[in-house]
């Protein structure tokens, strides 16, 4: 597949600039005419405005398209305040010039030289004046004009670095499993060799599903999967998770089946089931219980997911992000990866206290 040409992309605002460029002229050579026009006298004053209008505009009109390359060249350089004044008011003054010397040409050509000797005299301050005021007005337009490329191109930039930090940290906490999480299956699955190698082998085939899962899912963070597929997945974390916890993991599995083909992020749940269980279940000697929800909006067809547990819950402070904090970071990540994924459509929220349990409810949109 051939890639864009980038000097095409560069091209399209440069053809609307000139297109309101033209525009711009086109309005101000009719404002001119229209100012000069006396219709209650006939057509004559009407076309001696005309006349007025394209010998005198045709000049300025045509050297404001050189302005364009001064303009761009002042505003790339970084030279100061007062040497970039001092250019433009060479600039101008040069654009007064030409003005008038191509004004004289016209003169000089139609009516002869003596006549447009006259003419030049008659209005050379006027003109010079009308030249650097003209030249100031088509220059800072053009000027704003670049300011506004440049403040939406670093908009732009700043928008993808914000992306790519935000990949970067989903990639760190959920993009793979917790090496503690794989070491324990690995010793809980060695032990099981000796007592049952039947529910061993059959333990190493979620395992195996487990790990083609998440290396299919890392192909990249704008990848959707089925909410089945995903339900699937921590069907076979939670059951491995089982061989060590055994019966103080207890799971509620409460899903409607009409949402089971909505997609979401891959590895959305996974992080938040293995916060309830780090810190509901295996800290505590009774265990306890995780929930996991799927239902469909009511109001907008999207999907509500849930994860919670009945274990100690904390503050709402408490989830601020701190150093060596694995919860809050993960729900940071996962927050700024629905607003960027999701446009701000998706939500996150939060349901804590002491001794309240901790659960966290997600909105994804579906098209």
């Amino acid at each position: 597949m051939n890639s864009p040409d980038p000097r095409s992309s560069n091209r399209r605002p440069n053809v609307r600039l000139w297109l309101a460029y033209a525009g711009t002229c086109a309005l101000a050579w009719c404002l001119f005419v229209l100012a000069g026009s006396e219709f209650d006298r006939g057509l004559d004053p009407f076309w001696l405005a005309v006349y007025q209008a394209t010998t005198m505009l045709w000049a300025p009109m045509l050297l404001g398209i050189a302005v364009w390359p001064v303009a761009r060249r002042l505003h790339g350089t970084d030279a100061g305040a007062a040497a970039t004044a001092l250019a433009h008011a060479m600039a101008a003054l040069s654009f007064s010039a030409l003005w008038q010397a191509g004004e004289f040409a016209v003169n000089a050509a139609l009516f002869g030289t003596d006549h447009a000797g006259a003419v030049l005299l008659a209005g050379l301050l006027w003109r010079s004046v009308w030249g650097f005021v003209v030249y100031a007005a088509i220059a800072t337009a053009f000027t704003a004009v670049l300011q506004s490329r440049a403040a939406r191109s670093a908009a732009v930039h700043a928008a993808q670095a914000e992306s790519a930090l935000a990949k970067a940290e989903l990639s760190a906490i959920s993009g793979k499993l917790n090496p503690h999480f794989l070491f324990n299956t690995l010793n809980s699955l060695i032990a099981l060799t000796r007592k049952d190698p039947a529910a061993a082998e059959a333990s190493l085939l979620k395992f195996s599903s487990m790990l083609r899962y998440v290396l299919d899912t890392k192909r990249g963070a704008e990848d959707r999967v089925m909410l089945s597929d995903e339900i699937d997945f921590l069907r076979d974390y939670l059951a491995l998770e089982a061989l060590r916890l055994g019966a103080r993991l207890r799971v509620d599995w409460d899903l409607e089946e009409r949402v089971m083909a909505d997609e979401l992020p891959p590895l959305t749940l996974q992080p938040l089931v293995e916060n309830s269980i780090l810190h509901a279940v295996a800290t505590r000697k009774g265990g306890g219980k995780v929930t996991i929800t799927a239902r469909r909006n009511a109001l907008n067809h999207g999907l509500d997911l849930a994860v919670a547990d009945d274990g100690p819950g904390c503050e709402p402070e408490a989830l601020e992000p701190k150093p060596g904090q694995r919860r809050g970071v993960g729900l940071a990540a996962l927050k700024k990866r629905f607003a960027l994924d999701y446009d701000g459509q998706a939500r996150l929220r939060i349901h804590t206290a002491p001794g309240a349990g901790f659960r966290v409810d997600l909105f994804i949109p579906q098209t």
